[in-house]
């Protein structure tokens, strides 16, 4: 497979997305690092083949941040990993912005309330950050919990879906 990889400017800092033949985010976030994005992919799933060039998810991002929080909703992904796993990170799709969940309703959504500790791993292993916004779910008790990019850049995602200034 040959991917595409490009780096885009944010306010939150530079946003790198990795997209495949078929135009389908594998991964994504905030770094210019393309290690640090493929990195977010198991091994097995790496693509042959990195390039620079231009990435169909470009559009949805400047779009996002110039305030269509639902721009990358639509915005094509392709996620290896169980059953639970896919069936998590579509649950983060439907998650609405400026709603976030708790870990715990994370959990009670995937039908296993009880599952907290696998819903968090749901999210620890999202690699196409922002377009599967695992951003948006929250410690019990609305702590920031874990971002794989940095508590800073979840705060300020968080704030700017909930429409209101971040304290970072």
């Amino acid at each position: 497979m040959i991917a595409t990889i490009q780096t885009l400017d944010t306010p939150d800092g530079p946003f790198t997305v990795l997209e495949d033949d078929a135009r389908r985010v594998l991964a994504s976030g905030w770094t210019a690092d393309p290690d640090a994005i493929l990195a977010r992919l198991r091994p097995a799933d790496r693509p042959a083949d990195v390039r620079p060039g231009s990435v169909d998810a470009a559009p949805a991002v400047a779009a996002y941040y110039e305030g269509d929080l639902t721009a990358i909703d639509e915005v094509p992904v392709l996620q290896r990993g169980t059953e639970m796993q896919r069936a998590g990170w579509a649950a983060l799709r439907r998650i609405e912005p400026g709603h976030p969940l708790t870990y715990a309703e994370f959990a009670v959504q995937l039908g296993s309330p009880s599952a907290v500790r696998a819903a968090a791993s749901i999210c620890a292993r999202n690699a196409p950050a922002l377009f599967v916004p695992c951003h948006r779910v929250l410690r019990t008790g609305g702590g920031l919990g874990g971002f794989a990019w940095g508590l800073a850049v979840k705060e300020r995602l968080l704030a700017r879906e909930a429409g209101v200034p971040a304290l970072v």
